[in-house]
């Protein structure tokens, strides 16, 4: 790799949620001077993505988990709590809202997290080191090479001179950037349903929910009217609550595969982490799709059975969450036996249980679904089976043609809702620059699930021989089949905001610590030794203490968000770090000098701070953070 400007520069690619948190803890991490560039090709989109942006969220959106899981950083729990209820600008909030006091079970609406995340950014640029700049730029990256610098990048309709040395690209109206590591953080990519290609700009058609013009369908619809939602998870629960609390009289039909209701979460529903015996007859080989299935109900059974038994203060409503939790550390050995067709199938066909097991949704969202799906009501109704097209009737409407078992039937509506409709293969995915990066094998489809594309631990992705592509890495949901086979989460779980969260945690600290190695001349060390970073598994009893004493300062200084105690804690580690004269425990060859130690150092206490075995509550006891708001100097 060729030599790296006086300044390096990141480029980040995309700006809702997996973007500004990965920017977030780039200001944070960085030490030495760095330009960040956060590239986000629609403004609205800006530190939300489709979830939380304002023209796609009315106020009766809230997030479908308790307003205390929302904080950006898992090691401070309750970070979004005191920002809504301390420094939120209410000023233009509905009556609803304005004097709302924010608690950690109850709801919140999902359009404030955007003002949130623009709060939390404005304050790492404000703390962060001198020399380390945020470009905050408006375009779509359409390609990427790789170059001596690291990676140039075409983009279209870039904010004029958003960077110093952008020089005009190969296709009109584009521009090169040259970055020394590139971040893809491109969130949700839409599914185009085959069953709805009749109609797609039909005006009785809403194919995104959580765009302005399919809210103006769904509030300026005549309240007598038929309509039909195509699918049953959360996505569908916003629409027909939005209509719901407009006063809507008329049928709303939940159109589902699989015939799935989420379940409500208590109101004193709290985050916990069980620990169950390992499901032993799960491990056992693999002899086909049906026997698996069989046991794996016969073993979920019992581990429900145990927690419902062991645990009788915990609601028989989130006894599946607990258990689906409690298993993830076992997933991946079970995957591991499943042959590649039948796991994809498995994924695909259960999709929606499996995501219905490891979430619920707050009682704001399902009170008044649940009361409309009572007989005394019945204005909501749940049809089980799989829609097969969507057509224009005579009478103006539009036919659903349903399968359900044995059985074909249609259904005609006024409106009809598709969900999202998420695309997890990126080999489909139309978005010029992953077409071009796996055309390119910079990128590489997920070989085991389909979902995603292929990363190493760090997310730094995956030619297709198995070694990194060069400096790029992934955050949240490109990241999909990744978190299914390396740490069992399935579901939403594998690129909701909780996977977000470590995922910017450990791909900021390892662009960091990328590029501080390539700045001292260590930038071919993992090539050389590419287990480095486990030299401390089991150091010398010497240094021992030292090392946990680094890691423990190395921790705070991650987790600090004011600059001046970050700077403190950074020189204090230097010292912790110089006074050990080495590791005595690396092999010969590598460099013993303190850059190398903060490496070692660094990549224990991110691992530390991503440990998802205990909850974000007791991660901070054990971090030691739990009465240190204010970290001594």
């Amino acid at each position: 790799m060729g030599k790296m400007a006086a300044r390096p520069r990141v480029l980040v690619v995309g700006a809702g949620l997996a973007g500004t948190a990965t920017t977030i803890r780039l200001l944070h991490f960085a030490r030495r001077p760095l330009e960040i560039v956060l590239l986000e090709r629609r403004a609205d989109y800006r530190s939300a993505g489709v979830a939380y942006h304002r023209d796609g969220n009315p106020w009766d959106h809230v997030f479908n988990i308790q307003a205390g899981r929302m904080s950006v950083f898992r090691e401070d729990v309750l970070d979004f709590i005191n920002w809504a209820n301390q420094e939120a600008d209410r000023r233009r909030w509905p009556r609803r809202w304005v004097s709302w006091k924010f608690t950690e079970q109850g709801p919140a609406p999902r359009r404030i997290f955007q003002d949130y995340l623009d709060s939390r950014l404005t304050e790492a640029v404000r703390e962060s080191c001198p020399g380390v700049d945020l470009v905050e730029a408006d375009g779509e990256a359409l390609d990427a090479q790789s170059c001596e610098r690291g990676f140039a990048v075409t983009v279209k309709d870039l904010t004029p001179h958003a960077v110093d040395d952008q020089v005009p690209g190969p296709l009109p109206d584009t521009q090169t950037i040259e970055a020394d590591h590139l971040v893809l953080a491109t969130g949700l990519e839409l599914k185009e349903p085959p069953f709805a290609a009749g109609v797609t700009g039909h005006p009785s058609f809403v194919r995104n929910p959580y765009s302005a013009p399919g809210i103006r369908k769904l509030t300026q619809l005549p309240p007598d009217a038929s309509v039909a939602i195509v699918g049953s998870v959360l996505s569908a629960y916003d629409s027909a609550g939005l209509l719901l609390r407009n006063g809507h009289a008329g049928r709303i039909q939940l159109i589902s595969r699989s015939g799935t209701i989420f379940r409500t979460y208590p109101g004193t529903h709290e985050h916990a982490v069980l620990r169950l015996p390992v499901p032993a007859t799960l491990m056992e080989p693999y002899h086909g799709r049906e026997e698996f299935l069989a046991r794996l109900r016969a073993a979920w059974q019992e581990a429900c059975t145990i927690v419902r038994d062991q645990h009788p203060d915990i609601d028989p409503v989130i006894v599946s969450e607990r258990v689906a939790k409690a298993w993830e550390p076992y997933v991946p050995e079970v995957i591991d036996r499943i042959p590649t067709d039948d796991l994809r199938r498995l994924l695909d066909e259960y999709a929606t249980s499996l995501a219905s097991l490891r979430v619920g949704a707050v009682e704001y969202t399902m009170a008044i679904i649940e009361r409309a799906m009572q007989p005394q009501d019945g204005r909501v109704e749940l049809v089980a089976g799989r829609v097969q097209d969507i057509t224009p009737a005579e009478s103006g409407r539009l036919r659903l043609s349903i399968a359900a078992q044995h059985q074909r039937h249609t259904v005609e509506a006024d409106l009809v809702v598709s969900n999202f409709g998420r695309e997890p293969d990126y080999t489909r995915v139309e978005q010029p620059l992953w077409r071009n990066l796996l055309r390119k094998g910079i990128a590489v489809p997920h070989e085991r699930t389909g979902r995603g594309v292929e990363v190493d631990a760090c997310g730094t992705l995956l030619s297709a021989y198995g070694t990194p592509a060069g400096p790029v890495s992934a955050v949240g949901v490109p990241r999909e089949g990744d978190e299914i086979v390396r740490h069992g989460r399935t579901g939403a779980f594998a690129f909701n905001l909780a996977a977000i969260k470590n995922h910017s945690v450990s791909v900021a600290a390892h662009v960091v610590e990328q590029l501080e190695l390539r700045q001292d001349g260590l930038d071919d060390l993992a090539a050389r030794h590419p287990h480095y970073r486990s030299y401390v598994s089991n150091p010398e009893e010497a240094v021992r203490e030292a090392l946990e004493e680094s890691v423990v300062l190395e921790v705070r200084r991650l987790a600090t968000r004011e600059r001046g105690r970050r700077e403190a804690l950074d020189s204090r580690l230097n010292a912790r770090i110089r006074s050990m004269g080495g590791l005595p425990v690396l092999p010969a060859g590598v460099p013993r000098d303190e850059r190398l130690m903060r490496a070692v150092v660094n990549r224990v206490a991110v691992e530390r701070l991503n440990d998802v075995s205990v909850t974000p509550r007791q991660l901070r006891r054990q971090l030691g953070l739990e009465n240190d708001e204010h970290p001594e100097d």
